[in-house]
């Protein structure tokens, strides 16, 4: 689960992270007041999305950039009238954009020298890993591409935590000064308690910066948390914004589906996290492209599956739908039964690939035997990408026909 910019700073603020004033407007007379209390400070008025990129941005109605200094109260006012209710393009999201429907309105910060400083889950370890570096401001892929040496790295012990000695080496080995050091310790230090306390898989802060009289400011931050223990935390689980969602993602989470949305056409319904990457890969082998990854879980019910292929026709762009299911705690016969409520609750308009194994696998293709369901039945999970593939292409070609002309264009 993402957050946005202005939740980041209030979550900053609770960990005693150091960072600039700031509260989030929902219209542009919101803007205005907050702004008055701001002032006499220079301030920054900055859409509320999630992605990158904002300040490079464009507006639909052609306004340019997604965060603008201002001077005046009335200046604020004026930059969140052509802000709030538009969609915002950036590189990160796509050419459809995404709407604001709010902007944080902020003190600006005089900025002399930036950092970049996150804490992420190492995977290798499965302990917490600090990657920092002076090149802040950027983004860190480009640094890691153009000057690998800059990027510092500090595993964390899970026990021991982040001990006071790392906080002063990392200080250090980022170039603060002297008179610095205990401030940038000191934020470090509520970075950390922050990624424990609220069970993050990643905080990330960019820029960090220091300011001309010395201060040491978290200007920017990103929060990932783990979705599996957002039960221990409602009060961040009530910042989850679906509006900035896919909604076929968001319909799937009601349903306990796990479920993103792709630019394929082959639908996927797998059982498994592990299997669905694998059914998507040798889609990929074959030359198709998938629609999504659905992972249905070990315990799915009928209902579930219904749900699920109700969310899959909803795609337009599926042409083919592919169910892969090996069957351990989830039987076949579940699954197929599942398959036949779904055919008879909405209109398989495409073409229906399913390779069944496993537990009751015979059962459950007696069961879809049986239904009048029309299906194509695959042996192996090559035989059903293969076939899967095939009917998309073949499917696409029924709906345009122009399509299969070499000239056409």
């Amino acid at each position: 689960m993402n957050i946005h910019e202005y939740q980041a700073k209030e979550l900053l603020q609770k960990f005693g992270v150091a960072t600039t004033r700031g509260k989030v407007a929902s219209s542009p007379e919101e803007a205005e007041q907050i702004a008055r209390e701001i002032a006499p400070a220079e301030i920054v008025v900055k859409a509320q999305i999630h992605a990158g990129g904002r300040g490079k941005g464009t507006f639909a109605n052609g306004f340019k950039g997604g965060v603008h200094l201002c001077k005046t109260p009335e200046e604020a006012r004026a930059i969140a009238r052509k802000m709030l209710g538009q969609t915002l393009v950036t590189h990160q999201t796509g050419a459809a954009g995404r709407v604001v429907n709010k902007v944080l309105v902020a003190e600006s910060a005089q900025i002399a020298r930036e950092v970049y400083f996150a804490i992420l889950l190492d995977r290798a370890t499965a302990a917490p890993l600090i990657v920092a570096s002076t090149e802040g401001g950027v983004e860190i892929e480009a640094v890691a591409a153009k000057s690998p040496e800059k990027i510092i790295r500090e595993s964390i012990h899970p026990l021991a935590g982040l001990q006071p000695f790392q906080t002063r080496k990392l200080a250090k080995q980022l170039q603060f000064e002297s008179s610095q050091l205990k401030a940038a310790s000191k934020l470090f230090d509520g970075l950390y308690r922050a990624f424990i306390g609220l069970d993050c898989s990643m905080v990330e802060v960019n820029p960090l910066v220091v300011t001309p009289k010395g201060e040491v400011l978290a200007l920017d931050a990103k929060f990932n948390f783990d979705d599996n223990a957002l039960f221990r935390h409602p009060e961040v689980a009530a910042m989850r914004d679906i509006a900035e969602e896919d909604p076929r993602e968001v319909e799937a989470s009601t349903h306990g589906l796990n479920y993103i949305g792709l630019d394929g056409n082959i639908a996927c319904l797998v059982n498994g996290a592990g299997l669905a990457m694998a059914t998507m890969d040798i889609i990929k082998f074959y030359g198709g492209n998938p629609a999504n990854f659905l992972d249905v879980g070990g315990g799915a019910t009928e209902e579930q599956v219904t749900e699920a292929f109700k969310i899959l026709i909803a795609d337009k762009k599926v042409q083919a739908i592919l169910v892969n299911i090996f069957g351990g705690i989830m039987k076949c016969d579940v699954i197929a039964q599942g398959i036949i409520n779904a055919a008879k609750t909405v209109h398989l308009s495409v073409p229906l690939v399913v390779r069944l194994e496993g537990t009751n696998v015979e059962k459950g293709k007696g069961l879809l035997k049986e239904s009048g369901v029309a299906l194509i039945t695959a042996d192996d999970l090559a035989d059903a990408a293969e076939k899967a593939v095939a009917a998309a292409k073949s499917d696409a070609a029924a709906a345009n026909p122009k399509s299969q002309d070499p000239n056409f264009k």
